[in-house]
């Protein structure tokens, strides 16, 4: 379905270049929900948007490309970086951190539907016919059909957020993109998001993609998890492997401070901070904050490999136990 084959980006400041992604390759399969999860600043939201295809200065690609593929209506599509945006809404859509950066204040929500599905995809439907079809669907996903005429300041923030969902997913898009979908929203609303997601993703056999700093929210939907650290992966594999053994030192520590029912022990943050993504350290980025780090660490990059069966990683520690037992 994705796949992301040596893919660097920078954004462009008066500075010199900032990479904030850098030479990532992995793949996102058919009918799997993938999460990417890492602090604040690692680059998650920048991922998304290069995958999405939304390279505008002062953001750039480096090098490497995406490649989008897969099947609609019964005929094979590829597209590539550059391409991409060509086959929004109909292949891939985007469902952003917060609605009201997207929903135009000034238009009804039926409007914004209306504008977003190409006029192929309407055919000889009339403006009504098609708002018709909407409707049904809004009722599919239990939202009131009377929110299309509603302007977006008028709904609260869960139900913009949920007719972003509805907007993105009309048109039956084979991948989604969800950027912090659940951000500044409630615990009863968010569960009702991640719900709604889930069921689509269920229904539709689509593929969802979900950025989120909260561990807990790619435990419970999640089938794998990539964790990104200072603009790279650092590890990747299925959720329950991850959560249950963690292999890179920073995915240890990053699920070691999560408050688990009833463990009443002492929970330890990860010490330091996140290098800065203009002039980062030599060798592993993670080094200067790992317990465990050598001087092969603090000198070399290591390589984002396979260490185990569907597991991946990028550690020197790693590598050196796997030739250990070799």
């Amino acid at each position: 379905m994705l796949k992301i084959e040596n893919l660097s980006a920078s954004y462009q400041t008066i500075d010199g270049p900032v990479h904030v992604v850098k030479h990532l390759n992995f793949d996102i399969r058919d009918n799997e929900i993938f999460g990417i999860a890492g602090e604040s600043g690692c680059g998650k939201t920048t991922l998304l948007r290069v995958l999405y295809d939304i390279i505008q200065y002062p953001l750039s690609i480096d090098e490497g490309r995406v490649v989008l593929s897969g099947v609609k209506k019964g005929v094979p599509y590829e597209l590539t970086t550059g391409e991409i945006r060509k086959a929004w809404w109909n292949n891939i859509s985007y469902v952003p951190q917060a609605a009201q950066s997207v929903l135009n204040p000034i238009m009804r929500l039926k409007d914004q539907f209306l504008d977003s599905i190409p006029k192929q995809d309407r055919g000889d439907e009339s403006k009504e016919q098609t708002l018709d079809r909407v409707r049904s669907y809004l009722k599919e996903l239990g939202l009131s059909p009377d929110v299309l005429n509603a302007y977006p300041f008028q709904l609260s923030g869960g139900m913009r957020q949920r007719a972003i969902i509805a907007l993105a997913t009309f048109m039956s898009p084979g991948l989604i993109l969800a950027d912090e979908p659940t951000t500044a929203l409630d615990v009863v609303v968010q569960r009702g998001i991640l719900m709604m997601l889930t069921r689509l993703q269920k229904q539709y056999k689509n593929t969802l993609v979900i950025v989120s700093h909260d561990m807990g929210v790619h435990y419970q939907i999640c089938d794998r998890v990539g964790i990104m650290y200072s603009g790279s992966l650092v590890e990747l594999g299925p959720t329950a492997d991850l959560f249950r053994e963690p292999l890179h030192p920073y995915s240890r520590m990053l699920i070691g401070a999560l408050p688990v029912v009833g463990d009443k022990s002492a929970k330890e943050g990860i010490p330091g901070r996140p290098p800065s993504l203009k002039d980062p350290p030599p060798g592993c980025r993670f080094a200067p904050r790992c317990p465990r780090a050598s001087e092969r660490c603090r000198r070399e990059v290591p390589e984002f490999r396979q260490v185990r069966p569907g597991r991946f990683a990028a550690c020197h520690l790693l590598e050196e136990e796997a030739q250990s037992h070799a």
